[in-house]
């Protein structure tokens, strides 16, 4: 079961974003848009996000109608900003994400692509990438995508290995990722493969096996995420009824010091804490989140920020695919909630998310109570001690493993 939206403010029904939003400069920042895509064959056991199957659905809420649906929201989005005195923004970074968006046809993406095209414009280089299943593409729909505007395709491989597999729900067949990720090369798409590792069940072999399968492909980038069982997940009853073991912290750190050794020998350097890239084929558009760029989330459940200053509103849309479709269709914005960040909610965010970057977080920023931790954690081996006289904090490989330990210092 999808997590339950955050409380917030309502939000008025024309979408209306706060006066001050259009008051302070917006020169560089970045404007991205993330396009949700709800639907899924099948929906693995530990998967919390809000997607779908075909069968759940119904009454406005189907695939076939859910392009034009949220080409309905893009237009309302348009003008909402060119309302807020920020119209006409090129947007340099749009991520398709779910759900498993390639459940939908290539010509429907590039028709979500296309509107947002429309309603800003796309800036020279702009990062368009999309999500997909290794089971869910064909050659045919890779070279659509990439003739449409796309420029990047994330594939879901999380495994080479099929018993972890079979433990995530995956469905696709490990030997078929090389040919996906070949067609999508051919397709002139850069690519990325997403990986999980703590699965029950799996080894540290396994998992040396599945980095090993990954890097066999050449990808330029890598996400290695570790499972986290959360409540409502069928996986989290199966852990409850003792029908498969809890996630060990012990395991996962093991893990993931094995992936950063062999991706960083691949030449794939970390950037952010979960993500390894070949120089200049980062994910541009996760960096725009990480560094409290704008955003546009467009689809139920997709989340939005805008900035302004030392400011910031951000708010998140209606979860079901039917309430979302029923609001768009009635021209009411689709938001069921926002929330007003203040300087102080700024900045604590900018560290939240500003210390899980390679280039590591502006100690100027930080107050000084959290100043004061440095000199603790650059002795607990958590901060690099030589960046942290040069003024930034970043993370040593210990301190990678412990991020949630360094952030609380460094916030009170």
């Amino acid at each position: 079961m999808p997590p339950a939206l955050p409380e917030g403010e309502p939000v008025p029904d024309d979408g209306a974003l706060p006066a001050w939003v259009g008051e302070a400069p917006r020169a560089g920042r970045a404007f991205g848009v993330y396009l949700h895509v709800p639907f899924c064959t099948v929906r693995c056991g530990y998967c919390d996000f809000n997607t779908y199957t075909a069968s759940e659905l119904g009454g406005g809420a189907d695939q076939v109608s859910y392009a034009g649906t949220v080409l309905g929201e893009l237009d309302m989005a348009r003008q909402v900003l060119a309302d807020a005195g920020r119209p006409g923004r090129p947007v340099d970074t749009v991520f398709v994400g779910g759900g498993t968006p390639t459940v939908l046809a290539a010509a429907d993406l590039v028709r979500m692509l296309d509107g947002v095209r429309a309603a800003w414009g796309l800036a020279p280089g702009a990062e368009v990438t999309t999500e997909a299943n290794p089971d869910s593409v064909t050659p045919e729909a890779l070279r659509a995508l990439a003739a449409g505007g796309f420029t990047r395709v994330s594939f879901g491989m999380q495994s080479a290995v099929p018993h972890v597999l079979a433990a995530l729900d995956r469905t696709h067949d490990p030997a078929r990722v090389p040919d996906v990720v070949g067609w999508a090369r051919d397709a002139g798409l850069d690519v990325s493969l997403d990986l999980i590792y703590g699965t029950p069940g799996e080894s540290v072999d396994d998992w040396r096996r599945s980095l090993d399968a990954a890097l066999a492909c050449g990808v330029d980038h890598v996400s290695a995420y570790a499972l986290v069982i959360e409540d409502g997940t069928r996986m989290a009853g199966q852990v409850r009824r003792g029908l498969l073991p809890p996630v060990d912290p012990d395991d996962e750190a093991t893990k993931y010091e094995v992936a950063d050794a062999a991706l960083t020998e691949a030449g794939l350097d970390w950037y952010e804490v979960s993500n390894w890239a070949r120089p200049g084929h980062e994910c541009r558009h996760n960096e725009g989140y990480w560094r409290g760029a704008d955003w546009w989330g467009l689809g139920p459940g997709a989340h939005s920020h805008v900035g302004a200053g030392d400011r910031a509103v951000r708010w998140w849309n209606v979860k079901h695919p039917r309430a979302y479709a029923d609001r768009v269709g009635a021209r009411r914005s689709p938001s069921a909630g926002r929330e007003l960040l203040d300087a102080d909610d700024v900045a604590l965010e900018r560290a939240l998310l500003g210390v899980r970057l390679r280039e590591g977080l502006d100690l100027g920023t930080v107050a000084p109570v959290g100043r004061r931790a440095v000199a603790g954690l650059v002795a607990d081996g958590l901060l690099d001690g030589v960046a942290a006289v040069r003024g930034r904090a970043v993370l040593t490989l210990r301190g990678r493993l412990l991020a949630d330990t360094v952030v609380r210092a460094l916030t009170d």
